[in-house]
């Protein structure tokens, strides 16, 4: 039996899916799990979903696969929604400022 939702994730045009094509059926794999865990649970744990300090209402999801990292920015909308922005290998300790910029350029878009 599936758990009931308490969050809903919202694809926004085609950012992360963009980033999701290109990824090995395995990372796709933990990449769903996660989603799945973060709608579902009442309290996410920091290890797969953490608000970014410094940014305006901006989330990253985390994930790991294997040795890789993965990071996906989201954010929230009515509460319940997590809608998602783009993702990114991380390759270094700090996210780049590059990819946060971008998410939230695409989270001001969102909210026009």
């Amino acid at each position: 039996m599936e758990e009931p939702k308490i969050r809903h994730i919202h694809l926004y045009k085609n950012y992360f899916t963009d980033f999701y094509s290109k990824l090995t059926q395995k990372v796709k794999d933990k990449i769903i799990w996660t989603f799945r865990l973060i709608e579902t649970i009442e309290q996410v744990p920091a290890d797969y979903l953490k608000h970014l300090e410094g940014t305006d209402g901006l989330y990253e999801i985390r994930v790991q696969a294997g040795n890789d990292i993965f990071r996906i920015f989201c954010f929230f909308d009515e509460g319940k929604l997590v809608v998602l922005a783009n993702g990114f290998q991380k390759k270094t300790q700090k996210t780049p400022r590059a990819e946060i910029e971008k998410a939230l350029k695409i989270k001001r878009e969102y909210e026009t």
